[in-house]
């Protein structure tokens, strides 16, 4: 009766388009979708230091477009790799805390801090945290952040303007605490949480799905 309902199940998952994955004494389902799966772009790094199988020897990941950002000449940068729309002022509203820094991605709308993209209140957003770490180069640091081509590292003005080598809010609250919220730090790309009473900088964005 066992082996029966195992491969129903597996009969099942199979037409739906999954695979299964079972065990002698129970009914383990690793359930895993056919060719659909979110693809993991580069980190950027390339240096292997001299070592086999390091992210810099290995280079896995989707390649980055050449150019990597597009600036939109309106105050906006698109980003090619994800299709997010970034402000091209990385430092518009300088360092705030939290509920500052929802509140002023929220209410952004042209013609503030030099938009001239039509867009009203409630386009723009704080990025989660993983977008705003989608923009971190890791073959660089102080910032590491790529240049518009994704080929060397940022500079002023290629394309992002004012970029801070220092902590970004992202959106997203600690689930062990929702008095913290996680935060990108772009001295180094490192990904790390904080009081929201910190004073940190904003980049807003726009799009996604």
């Amino acid at each position: 009766m066992r082996r029966f309902l195992l491969i129903s199940l597996s009969l099942v998952l199979a037409l739906v388009g999954w695979s299964s994955v079972g065990a002698e004494d129970g009914f383990y389902v690793i359930p895993a979708m056919r060719g659909n799966y979110a693809p993991v772009p580069k980190t950027g790094q390339t240096n292997a230091y001299g070592r086999t199988g390091t992210d810099g020897d290995l280079k896995k990941g989707v390649a980055w477009p050449t150019p990597r950002f597009t600036d939109n000449n309106n105050g906006t940068v698109t980003d090619k790799l994800t299709g997010l729309i970034w402000m091209k002022n990385a430092q518009a509203f300088g360092a705030i805390n939290w509920v500052a820094a929802l509140t002023a991605a929220n209410g952004l709308a042209e013609p503030a801090k030099g938009l001239t993209d039509g867009s009203v209140a409630g386009d723009w957003r704080l990025p989660n945290v993983r977008e705003l770490q989608s923009l971190i180069d890791y073959g660089y640091s102080g910032p590491a952040l790529p240049n518009t081509l994704g080929t060397g590292k940022w500079e002023e003005g290629s394309p992002f303007q004012g970029v801070q080598s220092g902590n970004y809010w992202s959106s997203s609250t600690t689930a062990s605490n929702v008095s913290f919220a996680w935060s990108v730090n772009f001295l180094e790309g490192y990904v790390n949480y904080n009081g929201q009473s910190s004073n940190y900088y904003v980049w807003c964005v726009r799009g996604g799905p």
